[in-house]
């Protein structure tokens, strides 16, 4: 795939999951403020509702005790004014009716004594008010123009009669004056505010208290606590006074408001980051897995292409050496023939090792490769490793520097395998040592485990590098230099037989400064 192209897909694809995540994110934030919205509305509906029920009670029980009074008689008049016999005539040309209203008003004033109240005063002035409405309709044919006007009224029908009742010196005013856990107590107030709330669902713990201009009255519950954040508090006025106003306020705090007004969206909550999870994950790996093939791809090809000039070299050498044997002066010399012989052998020698890295890998891969294991002392190996690329490295005229720290060194171990691990560290140190290798080995004890240290003094790798250094095919980018033999699969043949065993590798590099290979294994008694 085009690298244009698979970068416009893979901000696309982005795009469209930041705005799916947005898009919820939105509908969600909506729901929570939507209910957030109804629960303050039924909570300031059911606030309202306790302080006009029980407001409403009080009145209603103050006006039953005066109607006792006035029903027994044990009160004072003042005084009795009386508005009756208010007339409203209206003709109507279209039916040839006549309809005829009265308007009967009777007021009557008393004084009661306040104490039968408890409201603090000495007497109550009181004045009841009674009221007849009446209404005839007559046929103006019907009626001789000698009645007179009070003959007619006697042929009038009661409509409607109402009694009603108001205090001269209001009642509000003056039940402002009895002390407020007088005029409502805890429990009563609790009791409405719960039923109005379950109506509504909501059914979470609160608590109330009744404030006097902002200072706690007695009518509260035990844990009442005013929040700094009033917003969180909800109030209503309480017991209005004659200009409907109020020093009172009952307030409510809802100390698990939040968690309930979650719980109403948490499964769509749930459901949506469960969802949302998913989809970040799947496209996650699927992004992951295309970087992956891409590498994938670029490694082989790298491969192929370092396979392809390893290959190329034993080629050609043999091919000339195999030339040079033809040529008639040279056949003949036994001695050039011999030399020319054994380049080849070499060659190919260094050509199967090669194709018997790859299937070495493949089948570790498969878990086809039989390794048995057997108690081995892990300086020996070390040693035995040593002698393997010593020649090499006196060559190139660098040394090897040994300590062997460890006094205790029984690994279980595959002695081939095992060799071959180490060598294949030590000849990856002796490659990348751009002068003469200069390598330290050194064996020492940790707990119950024995450590192999290979450092050496080349070129060392970057931080990307140490982190793949053991995948398969992996090489760093030097450009299309071939300097440095390999294709990869060394350090991935090593790390699979390492946990094979049980152990651990591990790298420390710093470009420039070279690389330590540590190589952890458990010991055995």
């Amino acid at each position: 795939m085009n690298k244009r192209i698979f970068l416009v897909l893979v901000i696309l694809m982005s795009c469209s999951l930041i705005g799916i995540i947005l898009v919820q994110a939105y509908y969600i934030n909506n729901s929570l403020e939507n209910t957030e919205k109804q629960f303050n509305f039924n909570v300031k509906k059911a606030l309202s509702y306790v302080s006009q029920t029980i407001e409403n009670e009080e009145k209603e029980d103050y006006l039953q005790k005066f109607n006792d009074l006035l029903s027994t008689g044990n009160i004072n008049v003042n005084d009795t004014t009386a508005i009756i016999n208010i007339y409203l005539k209206e003709d109507s040309p279209e039916t040839n009716e006549t309809i005829i209203y009265r308007n009967g008003i009777l007021e009557e004033n008393f004084k009661v004594s306040s104490s039968l109240f408890d409201i603090g005063l000495d007497s109550l002035n009181v004045r009841r008010i009674l009221q007849k409405r009446e209404t005839e309709t007559v046929e103006n044919n019907s009626i001789d123009g000698s009645k007179n006007l009070s003959t007619m009224l006697s042929k009038l029908s009661k409509v409607n009669e109402t009694t009603h009742l108001a205090f001269e010196s209001v009642y509000k005013d003056k039940a402002y004056l009895k002390p407020i856990h007088k005029r409502v107590t805890v429990e009563k107030v609790d009791r409405l505010l719960a039923l109005k709330l379950i109506e509504d669902d909501i059914n979470i713990d609160y608590e109330f208290a009744i404030y006097s201009n902002d200072l706690a009255t007695k009518v509260k519950t035990e844990n009442f606590e005013l929040p700094q954040n009033k917003a969180s508090t909800f109030s209503v006025p309480f017991f209005y006074n004659k200009n409907d106003s109020s020093n009172y306020r009952l307030l409510v705090n809802f100390p698990e408001r939040n968690k309930f007004i979650l719980s109403s969206v948490l499964t769509m909550l749930t459901l949506s980051i469960i969802f949302t999870l998913i989809i970040i994950i799947a496209y996650s790996s699927a992004l992951y897995q295309l970087i992956r093939q891409r590498q994938i791809s670029q490694i082989k090809t790298d491969f192929i292409n370092n396979m392809t000039h390893e290959f190329k070299t034993p080629i050609a050498t043999i091919n000339l050496a195999l030339d040079s044997i033809k040529n008639p002066k040279i056949i003949d010399d036994k001695e050039k023939v011999l030399r020319y012989l054994g380049m080849i052998k070499d060659e190919n020698k260094r050509m199967h090792a090669q194709v018997e890295n790859v299937l070495r890998i493949s089948k570790l891969e498969k878990n086809e490769l039989n390794i048995s294991k057997e108690p081995l002392e892990l300086n020996d190996l070390v040693e035995d490793a040593i002698t393997h690329v010593e020649l090499i490295v006196e060559d190139r005229g660098g040394h090897i520097e040994t300590n062997i720290n460890a006094e205790k060194s029984s690994v279980l171990a595959n002695e081939t395998h095992f060799t071959n691990v180490l060598v294949n560290v030590l000849d990856n140190a002796i490659k990348y040592s751009p002068e003469a290798p200069k390598i330290i080995v050194t064996t020492e004890l940790a707990g119950n485990n024995i450590l192999v240290h290979i450092k050496d003094h080349g070129s060392g790798m970057s931080k990307t590098a140490q982190k793949r250094v053991f995948e398969k095919f992996y090489r760093e980018h030097t450009g299309n230099i071939h300097n440095v033999k390999g294709h990869g699969l060394g350090l991935a043949y090593v790390k699979r037989i390492v946990e094979d065993h049980h152990g651990h590798i591990s790298v420390e590099s710093e470009k420039e400064k070279g690389s330590t290979f540590t190589i952890k294994l458990p010991l055995i008694s």
